[in-house]
Formats: structure tokens, sequence, C-alpha cells
């Protein structure tokens, strides 16, 4: 699980460099954006974050222990519903899910495909959140591990204590590691930001 680090580490993860595969059920496809830990499958992960491709209405794969945050970038939407009857309505851009991935899903599509942004976590091993930032916005940091995703347009991120800003296109990620480590950052440009923060729990951090 995750170490312990002496120093801020920044990756940046181009939305041109992410490989499509089809989904642990095979009912659509998924782009990778970052995981941990590194080359983990879908049964080892602690965390994962990814971009979904949904062209046809089905199940969703089942993921015991996980607990799912599922948020619409494009397309009219999509509903998902329960098993026991419940039905979380995705209408507009950045509305958001939020299910255990233990529980039985199946997606209706609203008009067309969509495309969604899916955090996945590992119950008992991490929590997690995601915000939505956009120009102007100056963010406090309280995260092991922050993920900044630029799901619209464009944007610079300055962190605090850094010179200069980081440029994020669309589909661009910028992960950083050991994150308690800068207080605050900004968001600048046309772009609109997904802020995922990770936290680990205690046992976590020390193994």
């Amino acid at each position: 699980m995750e170490p312990k680090t002496t120093a801020m580490q920044t990756s940046l993860l181009r939305g041109a460099d992410l490989i499509a595969a089809p989904w642990k059920n095979g009912g659509g496809v998924t782009r990778e954006i970052a995981a941990y830990p590194h080359g983990a499958g879908f049964d080892t992960f602690i965390w994962r974050v990814s971009l979904a491709d949904v062209a046809q209405p089905g199940p969703f794969s089942s993921f015991a222990g996980i607990d799912r945050t599922l948020v619409l970038l494009s397309g009219a939407g999509m509903l998902l519903d329960e098993a026991q009857g419940r039905t979380y309505a995705l209408e507009q851009p950045y509305d958001i899910a939020r299910f255990a991935g233990e529980t039985a899903i199946d997606a209706r599509l609203v008009d067309g495909a969509t495309r969604d942004f899916n955090l996945m976590i590992r119950r008992g091993a991490a929590t997690g959140e995601i915000d939505v930032w956009r120009d102007g916005e100056f963010r406090r940091i309280c995260a092991d591990t922050l993920l900044l995703f630029c799901s619209a347009g464009s944007v610079d991120v300055a962190l605090a204590g850094i010179d200069g800003s980081v440029a994020l296109a669309t589909n661009d990620t910028l992960r950083i590691d050991d994150a308690r480590q800068v207080s605050h950052c900004a968001v600048s440009g046309t772009g609109t930001v997904l802020a995922i923060s990770i936290r680990y729990r205690e046992q976590a951090a020390r193994i």
C-alpha cells in the first residue's frame, strides 16, 4: 500500500497517452488514468481513476469491497438502476452518483453514448472525494494523493511553494503524491477540473 515519502512528487499524465481497454465484464471501454499500486489489476488496486465510454445499455461490472463515484462528463446522460429499485439520474455534465461496487447496476442511456469519469476506492484502505474546480478557484489541500483531471478546456495549476504553473489540456491529469506538503493550489483558465482527494487509512500508510 501507499508508502510514506519525504518529498512531494508530481506526475503529468497526458490524455493522449491513455489506452483503451475492455471493461471487466466486457460491456464497454475504459481508459485508466492512474491506479495504486502501479500496475495493479482489478482485484488488487487500492484506488483507480479512469474514463469510461458507454455506447449501449447494460450491466456494470461488479467490484466487491469497492466504493465507486461516477461523474457524467458528456452525452445526454444515463440512468443507473439498482436491483433494489433505486435509480441514480446522471442527466447534466458533472452530475455525480456514489454507490457500492458490489451493487447490481443496470445502465440506461438517455439518448446515445456517454462518457464518464470513474473513481474506485478499496473500502477500508482509503477514502476519496471528487470536487469540481473552475477558473479562479483557490483551494486548500487536505489529501495524501491529489489528482487534478482537466475534463474540458485548458487550465493552469499553480501549487503553493513551487515556481511556475502546470498547463493541463482536456483529459490531462496532474498527480500529486504526498500532497499534504502543499498547503493550497490555484486554478486559472477556461477549463474545468475534477479534483480527486485520496486519503489513506493509517494502517495503509504504514505499509
